[in-house]
């Protein structure tokens, strides 16, 4: 095993690089899968967090990213991203652990407290290790490949969650009918299988080469300053930004309005994110394909508004008040969301490498996750503020129908709670979108060209499914509807010359 950079890496240990590379993905899926998302948002209501302390636990994330400003020097002192990236990946992984150990530590368990602090470092080392990680990817996988390898991996990592989280959410959801005095031990447990599955990951990092990398020799504050120099970088990080921002003010509360206001148990929201990630699964393979073809700033101009669509959809789930009818639009917005973010999460991860310097790529890429950071800090901080206030403020929409002494009441809209906060986000994001227009791209082309593609493509691969009547019927039904009107009145020949 060499920990030292390779001046040249051939195509075999170039291959089985990036099959570590994958394998590194799917343990640290795993890890995620086990101590974050849905699972990290029961175990702390459980425990009784604050509003505000989930939004804390939300911004923990983001807001330790500007740490990675320690790897760029780090980095640039040592010159040796794959010790970089492992070491601090070993210490992210501790704090996991000690999350599962102190039940059987300290009779009193963990308080909310102490699990944002230790997570408070897990994110801290995490991150670090994360930039040193990046900029390592962008010299070892071959750019031509980026997109269609990064979609390979994802979909794979998506995979193992779905069939993790599903597990895990019914293993849950008996120890809560059967022994409740054992949820909590159980989510600790969680964490520390994470940890575990987290240090495997360390291990195949260490396996996996390292090309060596231009010694940066400018000074740090000069380093971090040039991507703000760069007119066209800065500009994605304007978007970014304010993308982030909008999305992070209503999305990390999905979870929280469908437990706490929806009153959905936890097999439900997990069923829901799966049905998300199934369709995430099957489209990435295309927004890959699409990425190395075409541009990803396409690709983002296509997912983005149907994603803004899906989180002003969350303000309306439930307007109804029938269970089944809020089921059945979580699950059309899961899927659609889970397509839409297929494609932004690639894309804008591509965009930021695509753009950056191949020599500087870490100061870059880190600009950016730093920027980007503090957007998606703020936002949950503030929604956790805010819930409160919200709570006790309504804003209902009502149609009364009169007729014959019967009057009906029509509820089109009902924000409260975590409502605003979806529709606020929502309309921000699609603000957002306007400051993408301003970011070029090699291999950029206009959005609509890229659409007649992908209707072209579908509609073939319909044909050779479907057949062609069945397929023109769906794309022209006018079409077809006039010429059997033609045949009835025994006119086709003069229809077939018209066309």
């Amino acid at each position: 095993m060499n920990i030292r950079p390779t001046e040249k890496i051939t195509t075999s240990q170039l291959n089985n690089g990036l099959n570590l590379v994958i394998a590194d993905g799917l343990s640290a899926e795993a890890m995620v899968v086990f101590t974050s998302g849905t699972f990290l948002t029961a175990m702390a209501i459980n425990m009784g967090a604050t509003n505000f302390q989930l939004g804390v636990l939300a911004a923990l994330p983001t807001f330790t990213t500007i740490f990675q400003l320690a790897a760029i020097w780090l980095v640039r002192r040592f010159n040796n991203r794959k010790v970089i990236t492992t070491i601090f990946n070993f210490l992210a992984r501790l704090p996991l652990l000690a999350i599962g150990v102190i039940p059987f530590v300290f009779t009193s368990g963990t308080s909310v407290q102490v699990l944002i602090m230790l997570l408070f470092f897990q994110h801290i080392f995490g991150d670090i290790g994360g930039a040193a990680w990046n900029s390592w990817m962008k010299d070892l996988i071959p750019g031509e490949r980026l997109g269609s390898f990064f979609s390979h991996r994802s979909r794979m990592a998506q995979t193992l969650n779905v069939t993790l989280s599903l597990a895990t959410a019914v293993g849950i959801d008996y120890v809560k009918t059967h022994y409740p005095h054992y949820e909590i031990l159980t989510y600790n447990m969680l964490f520390m299988l994470g940890g575990i599955l987290g240090m495997v990951s360390v291990g195949l990092l260490l396996r996996t080469p390292e090309p060596k990398a231009e010694v940066i020799d400018d000074k740090l504050f000069a380093l971090f300053t040039k991507p703000l120099k760069n007119r066209n970088f800065r500009n994605l990080l304007l978007f970014n930004s304010f993308w982030a921002f909008a999305l992070n003010l209503a999305t990390p509360f999905f979870a929280v309005y469908m437990m706490k206001t929806l009153g959905l148990p936890v097999a439900y929201i997990i069923a829901l994110g799966i049905a998300g990630q199934l369709s995430s699964i099957i489209s990435i393979k295309l927004w890959g394909k699409y990425s190395d073809k075409f541009s990803n700033k396409n690709i983002v101009s296509i997912c983005a508004p149907v994603y803004v669509g899906c989180i002003i959809a969350y303000a309306f789930a439930g307007v109804n008040g029938n269970t089944q009818t809020t089921l059945t639009l979580l699950g059309v917005i899961h899927v659609l969301s889970g397509v839409a973010t297929a494609g932004i999460n690639l894309a804008l991860s591509n965009i930021g490498i695509k753009l950056a310097p191949r020599n500087e790529a870490i100061a870059y890429i880190s600009t950016k996750n730093m920027l980007v950071a503090i957007s998606s800090t703020i936002a949950p901080m503030l929604g956790g503020l805010f819930a409160d206030f919200f709570a006790v403020h309504q804003l209902n929409w009502t149609i009364q129908w009169n007729s014959a002494g019967n009057v009906s009441n029509i509820q089109l809209l009902a924000l409260h709670g975590w409502n605003y906060f979806f529709v606020i986000g929502g309309v921000l994001a699609l603000l957002s979108l306007r400051l993408l227009n301003k970011v070029n791209e090699h291999g950029e082309i206009r959005r609509h060209r890229l659409v007649i593609h992908m209707r072209t493509q579908l509609r073939r691969k319909l044909r050779a499914n479907l057949g062609r009547r069945v397929t023109d019927g769906l794309y022209l039904p006018s079409t077809i509807l006039r010429k059997n009107i033609m045949k009835i009145f025994g006119a086709e020949s003069v229809y077939n010359k018209a066309a």
